[in-house]
C-alpha cells in the first residue's frame, strides 16, 4: 500500500470545545476509508474559515473534538482499497469540500459544495492541521509533480473560492471589480485573479501596508477605509459609475452594506466573507430601478478547482505567504482576529 514508513502516532493542533484551548500534541495517525487517500501534509493554509470554527460562529456544529485546517497540500502514502486515478507519491491538497454524495440535485449539477450530506475538511472531518490527514479520494486536488507546496497551499481554498466567486459575478475583460477585504489571504489572490481575468481591479482596505501590497499585486486604484470620508463616493468616482462586480470577501456587515450602494447598475454584489450572524441590507427601491443582483458564492467545485491550480501552474496568481510552525497556530489566530494579517499565513506541519 506504501513505500512511506507511516508512524503510528503525529503531531496535531486540536481543540476540544468551541473557544477551548488550541493543543499542539501527539494523536493517533488515521486510518484511510476503502474511499479514501490518507496524505502527508506538509504544509497547510490557515483561512479565516478555521477561526470561525475554532470559534463556533455559525450556526453548523463542528465535530468535537477538531484538528482544524482545509488548505493542506502534501504527499498520498497510502489509499483506501477503492480509490481510482491516484498512486503513491502524488501531491494532493486537502479542500474545504472534503465530500458529498454525488447523487443528489445539486451534485448532479455541479454543485457538490451545497450537497446536505456534504463532509466539510476542518469542520465536520479532521482537516490538515495535522502531519497526516484523510481526505476522499474524489474531491481531493490533483497537484502536479514540481509543486512548491508552500505556494500551493493557499489556492486549495481562498484560491478556489475567489475565482468561484468572480465567475459568479458575471463581469467582461475591461470591466471594473471591486474587492472589499482587498490585502487579506482571500482577497491578495482575488486581486490576482481578476488581473489574470482582464478586469481593472478597485481595492478597499486600510493601512499603508496594505495599500502597498494592492499595488504590487497589480491593483488600479486603492480606497483606504480609514481615510475616506465617503467610500461610496470615492469609488464612483473612480470608476465612473461604480463597480460592475464586487467580491466581498470582508467580514464587515458595514461594508458589505455599502458594497450595494457603490456598485453599478445592473452589476453584481457577491458575498463571499462569513461574518456569524450578519445581514446584506439592500435598499429596495435603488436595487429595483438600477436593477443590481446581490448572489452568494460559496466554495468551487471539481472544475473550478482544476482551473484555478492552472492559473496557479502557469505563474498567474502567487499568495503572498509567512511560514510559521503548526505549533504557533494559537498566535496565527491573536493576529487574525485583531486584523494584523497582511497576505496568508501557512503552517509548517514539521515544527
Amino acid at each position: 500500500m506504501s513505500a512511506h514508513e507511516i508512524p503510528n502516532t503525529q503531531k496535531a493542533v486540536v481543540f476540544y470545545k468551541n473557544g477551548g484551548d488550541l493543543e499542539f500534541k501527539d494523536i493517533d495517525v488515521p486510518q484511510p476509508k476503502p474511499n479514501e487517500l490518507l496524505i502527508n501534509i506538509k504544509y497547510s493554509g490557515v483561512c479565516h474559515t478555521d477561526l470561525h470554527a475554532w470559534k463556533g460562529d455559525w450556526p453548523l456544529a463542528v465535530k468535537l473534538p477538531l484538528v482544524g485546517g482545509h488548505e493542506g497540500a502534501g504527499i498520498v502514502v497510502a489509499m483506501g482499497e477503492n480509490v481510482k486515478g491516484w498512486k503513491i507519491g502524488d501531491l494532493a491538497g486537502v479542500k474545504w469540500l472534503n465530500g458529498s454524495c454525488m447523487s443528489c440535485e445539486s451534485c448532479e449539477l455541479g454543485n457538490e459544495s451545497n450537497c446536505p450530506e456534504a463532509d466539510l475538511s476542518g469542520y465536520t472531518h479532521d482537516g490538515s492541521f495535522q502531519q497526516y490527514c484523510t481526505a476522499d479520494a474524489v474531491q481531493a486536488a490533483k497537484i502536479p509533480q514540481g509543486t512548491d507546496l508552500a505556494e500551493v497551499a493557499p489556492i486549495l481554498c481562498a484560491g478556489i473560492t475567489v475565482y468561484k466567486a468572480l465567475k459568479s459575478a458575471n463581469l467582461k475583460a475591461g470591466q471594473w471589480v471591486a474587492v472589499s477585504g482587498a490585502c487579506g489571504g482571500l482577497g491578495s489572490l482575488a486581486v490576482q485573479f481578476a488581473r489574470a481575468m482582464g478586469y481593472r481591479v478597485l481595492g478597499i482596505d486600510g493601512g499603508a501596508e496594505k495599500e502597498q501590497l494592492f499595488l504590487q499585486l497589480g491593483g488600479e486604484v486603492f480606497v483606504d477605509f480609514r481615510k475616506s470620508k465617503d467610500i461610496v463616493q470615492d469609488i464612483l468616482e473612480a470608476t465612473d459609475g461604480g463597480a460592475h462586480g464586487v467580491i466581498n470577501v470582508s467580514v464587515s456587515e458595514a461594508a458589505i452594506e455599502s458594497s450595494t450602494r457603490y456598485v453599478r447598475a445592473n452589476g453584481t454584489v457577491v458575498l463571499v466573507g462569513l461574518p456569524g450572524g450578519a445581514y446584506c441590507k439592500s435598499e429596495v427601491f435603488s436595487q429595483v430601478v438600477r436593477s443590481t443582483s446581490i448572489v452568494g458564492s460559496y466554495v468551487g467545485n471539481r472544475a473550478d478547482t482544476r482551473e484555478a491550480l492552472d492559473f496557479f501552474a502557469r505563474g498567474l496568481v502567487k499568495s503572498p505567504i509567512k511560514i510559521a510552525g503548526l505549533s504557533e497556530l494559537p498566535d496565527i489566530f491573536d493576529k487574525m482576529q485583531k486584523g494584523e494579517i497582511v497576505g496568508r499565513y501557512v503552517v509548517d506541519t514539521s515544527r
